[in-house]
Parts: structure tokens; sequence; C-alpha cells
């Protein structure tokens, strides 16, 4: 099948052409309209389903273009007014008239109909979100999606001066691959004692986020926040039980090849102690890589790799480039992170990232190329929500991209020995990325279960945590303050609870795609492809069937393809 990313907005048949949301008095009649719509048939079944379906896509485009607004310019007070209105005046309303809608749906008695291979994950998904929905919960929910976005303003704001210039934390970050050593030191302590400054904000954001969190699941009549977010986020296929052994896995099977790395790096920079701001730095007299200057070099570049790959890939880019729908350089008052935002009407997607010039920017701008691949090969798919597929296939997306693409590196590094080091420093990546995942994982499991911890039990239980996956051969001496509040860089504890394990196990699909990929690269693309087309239209074990993936993170597979990274790692 050819794939084109000659993109097309989803035309209005329900909704005006010109159809705007301005306030919830022009929205309302459309959701009347559906409510009280007569079902007499199958075949209006499923015209009522498509026209539901377009006010879900128009109002899911319009709430996404104020969030990425907003975090492009986060001392903008008028784009932030813009979503919080949304969230607090109109998004609470939606929420009454959606469970309305997915009741009448699940009552009607032409829905047993549906051909249930086609509806199966959809028609799972509606009795989810009929299961968790409970009218006390809305003004909590809208508070909530207002105060998430608070993290994103209090980090935005953070900035350290280095040689009498001013850099986000982001850019920043690149002085901490500088072979002088004192720079590292004196950057790395200036990065964390600036975000020391704001530990309280963002520490008491971060309480008041939990108790809310706490009120929803108890609302909706759930034992804990753990039982609530696993059954929101759809994990259908595995269980907390399963998270832990997960970390356990990496404990046994990844912390010990961690080690060597790190062992590794201390000698090879000939120093006594490795420290952590030695950890992204080369011997003295090699200098760190600069793969781009600027964005438009950095999405050129990312272009011309990605047609080299697959040339449909590459046009996805460009489609978005020519529609503008990338902000990648970091600068102040812009929301820290990176993201692929899906335009459920538009279909191209919006990538957002804060570059610097480093190489982990390279890294970034593939993943997200991943994900905005998967964007492009769901839109088709004729119901918007048949477009919701697992947060895990999405990482695997974008996490095989990362390895998928380094082949075609040469684009950023000319250098046959700046390649050499690019890929293997992508590769320490994908094992060092494992105690993170599982750190922040099991601190998560932790705060749901007791979220009536104080600050400072908080901080204890991170710092042992923090230190259970943490390599002993990097020195924190005297660093002890920083470990503490070590996980307020996380995005994902403020704004997207629980969303973390995805990317340990879609990094374990990635290495299984990769591996595929070095065998057969044809196979390898096509399956990548196929599943990404299904969107959520199959179960995730599906999914990763579709990709030619087993859906398995135990310890003996985790040990399996983390011993494949190793042997690609040493043959590099």
């Amino acid at each position: 099948m050819n794939y084109t990313a000659d993109i097309k907005k989803i035309p209005h048949h329900f909704l005006p052409y010109d159809f705007t949301i301005k306030t919830w008095n022009e929205l309302e009649p459309y959701f009347i309209e559906l409510d009280t719509r007569e079902i007499d048939s199958i075949t209006s079944l499923e015209k009522w389903l498509k026209d539901v379906s377009e006010l879900d896509a128009a109002i899911s485009e319009d709430v996404c273009w104020r969030q990425i607004k907003m975090t492009c310019d986060t001392e903008n007070k008028m784009l932030e007014e813009s979503f919080n209105y949304f969230m607090m005046e109109i998004q609470p309303k939606i929420q009454s008239y959606s469970d309305k809608l997915n009741k009448k749906l699940i009552n009607n008695s032409f829905a047993k109909e549906l051909d249930h291979k086609k509806y199966f994950t959809y028609i799972r998904n509606i009795k989810k979100n009929i299961e968790l929905f409970n009218e006390e919960s809305i003004p909590i929910i809208a508070e909530l999606n207002v105060l998430q976005q608070h993290f994103g303003g209090i980090a935005g704001k953070m900035s350290v001066e280095v040689n009498g210039k001013e850099y986000t934390l982001q850019q920043a970050a690149k002085f901490l691959e500088d072979p002088d050593r004192s720079v590292r030191e004196e950057v790395y302590h200036k990065i964390n004692n600036r975000r020391l400054q704001d530990k309280e904000a963002l520490n008491k954001l971060f309480s008041s986020l939990i108790q809310k969190r706490k009120q929803i699941a108890a609302n909706a009549g759930f034992k804990s926040y753990t039982d609530f977010r696993f059954k929101e986020l759809g994990r259908f296929d595995y269980t907390p039980q399963d998270c832990f052994q997960f970390h356990e896995a990496v404990k046994l099977h990844v912390l010990p090849l961690v080690n060597e790395l790190y062992e590794a790096k201390k000698k090879k920079l000939g120093v006594d102690t490795l420290r952590p701001w030695d950890i992204d730095a080369e011997p003295a007299g090699i200098q760190p890589l600069h793969p781009f200057k600027t964005a438009d070099e950095l999405i050129d570049k990312s272009i011309a790799c990605f047609d080299k790959l697959n040339p449909f890939f590459g046009d996805c880019l460009r489609k978005m480039k020519d529609l503008k729908h990338l902000d990648l350089e970091s600068r102040k008052g812009k929301a820290p992170g990176g993201y692929n935002c899906p335009l459920a009407e538009s279909g191209a997607p919006f990538i957002f990232m804060n570059a610097a010039g480093q190489l982990d920017d390279v890294t970034t701008m593939v993943h997200e190329g991943g994900h905005a691949i998967h964007s492009f090969l769901a839109h088709p798919l004729p119901l918007n929500g048949f477009k919701d597929y697992p947060m895990e296939i999405a990482e695997v997306a974008s996490m095989s991209m990362e390895l998928l693409s380094m082949d075609y590196w040469d684009v950023f590094f000319k250098d046959a020995d700046e390649l050499r080091r690019a890929k293997e420093q992508q590769l320490e990546r994908v094992i060092t990325i494992f105690p993170w995942i599982a750190t922040i994982d099991k601190f998560q499991h932790w705060i749901y279960a007791n979220p009536d911890h104080t600050e400072n039990e908080r901080a204890e239980k991170w710092l042992e945590i923090y230190t259970e996956f943490l390599s002993p051969v990097i020195d924190f001496t005297g660093l002890n303050e920083y470990r503490h509040y070590a996980w307020q860089r996380q995005l994902h504890l403020y704004e997207v609870p629980f969303y973390y394990i995805e990317y340990g196990i879609a990094q374990l699909g990635a290495i299984g795609v990769w591996q595929q990929y070095k065998k057969n690269p044809e196979t390898a693309l096509n399956n990548y492809i196929n599943a990404l087309s299904l969107g959520g239209t199959a179960t995730l074990p599906e999914l990763y069937k579709a990709a030619g993936l087993e859906f398995n993170f135990s310890a003996e597979y985790i040990s399996k393809l983390i011993e494949f990274v190793k042997t690609e790692a040493i043959s590099i």
C-alpha cells in the first residue's frame, strides 16, 4: 500500500464548514442534537457515530491549539487565559454530555449489530469511560487540567547565567559536555541551584495535584488513584504487579551493564571518581558533538535522514514544515520538554521541543518524528475514537525511530568518527534510560499508595528509590539536596501521572523492531507501518504482534534484548 503525507483536513458534514469554538452556548446545540436524535437502524447508528466523531475531532483540535500556543509562550497571559477558559468553562459541560452520549451508544439496541472486530476496542473504551465518570469530579478535573500546566509556567521561567550570558536550563545543559571539567561542575551547580529556588512551589503544586487525584478516584469508587489511573490509561493488558516485575528485571539485568558503561566512562575520562557532571563529557581535546546550529538546520537534516530511511517518513516532516507545525528551539518563557501533538481535524500534528544544538536534540527530533508518522498513518481511520491508540504502541513508534534512523545520521555527522561517537552515545542512552524509567515508575506507585505523606517523607522515599536504581559508580558526595529534589524535573509526574512505564515497555519494543530491521529492513518497516496504521482498532498485544513483536517484559526477555544492544554497541 502507498502512504501519503498529503494529508487532508476532515470535511464537516455535521458541523458548519467554518465552525469555531468560542463559547459553550455555540457548542451545546450540537450535543443536544446528538443526545436527542432518534436512532432506529444500524445505518442511522453508524451515521450518528460519525457525527459524534466529527464533533470530538473539532473539540480536540481546538483545545490542542490552545495548549500548543500556551506552551510555546508561557508568559503570554492571553494564551493562558484562553486555555484556562476552555478547561474551566467549556470542558466541564462537555464531560456531562459525553457521558450521556456514551450511555446512549451502549444502551442502543442496534449497538450489538456493530462489527465486533472493528468496534471492540472502541466499545471497550466507551464502557471504561462510563465506569470512570462521576458528576462530582467534573470541577476537580477542571482544576487539575489548569493546575497541571503550572509546572510548565514555573519551569519555563528558569534560566542561569554562564560566561555573562543568560541560558534556559535546556540550553545550559550543553556545557555539561564541555571538555573542561571545572566548567561542567560550575554549570551543574548553577542548574541544580536554580531548580532548588522553586522547590517549595513545585512541592506545593505536586501535593495539591496528589490530593485532587485521590479525590477523583474516591468519587469514582476506586480504592486508590493507582487503580483509577490504570483504568483511565486503558491498561487492560498489564497490572501494577507487572510493573514491579519490570523494576526488578532492570535491577537484575540492566544495572550491571550500566555500571560497566560508567566504569568505562571513568577510565576514558581518566578521573579517579565519576561525578554527575562527567556523565555527558568527552576526554580533554575531544570536542562535543554539534549536529546542527539552528532549528531550520535541524528540521532540514531530519527530513533528509527520514528520506533515506523511507521517503514517506521524510514527506511527513516536510508537510509539517510547510504548515509551520514545528517549534523547535529553546527560549526563555517556553515550557520545558518536547511533544508531538496530534491534531484530530488537520491530521498533520505539531512538534514542540527545546533544542540547543546537542545530540540529545537529534534524538528528541527523530523520537517526536516517529510520533508524527504515527499521527499521519492513523489519520485516515474513519472515527476519531479509532485513533485513540495505546500509549505503549505510541512510544514504540517514537523510540523505534531513534534506532532505525541511526544508520542515516551521516546527514548530521559528516565525519566518520563523529558518527560512530553519536551511535555509541545513543546506544548508551538506550541502556541507561531503563533505571530512570524504573525509578520514576516505582516512585509514582509509592506516591499514590501513600497519598497523605508529608513533603519530608516524599523526599526521603524518593532518595531511597533513586539510590536503589542509581549506579554506585557515580559519586554524589555532597549533593544530597540536589538528589532529594531530582524528581521535580520530571514533567510527567505533574502533567501526565503514571505515564512513564510506557517508555520502558516501548524501549523493549523498539529494540525488537531494530533487531528485525537488522535482519530484514523491508519487512521491519512494513511491520512498523502496518501496526501504526491500525491506530487503536486492535488491542495492545495485537498491535505488538502486527509490528512483529512480543508483548513481553519478563526478566528473561529483557535480558535477551539488552544482550543484543550490547553486541551491537561493541560492533560500532
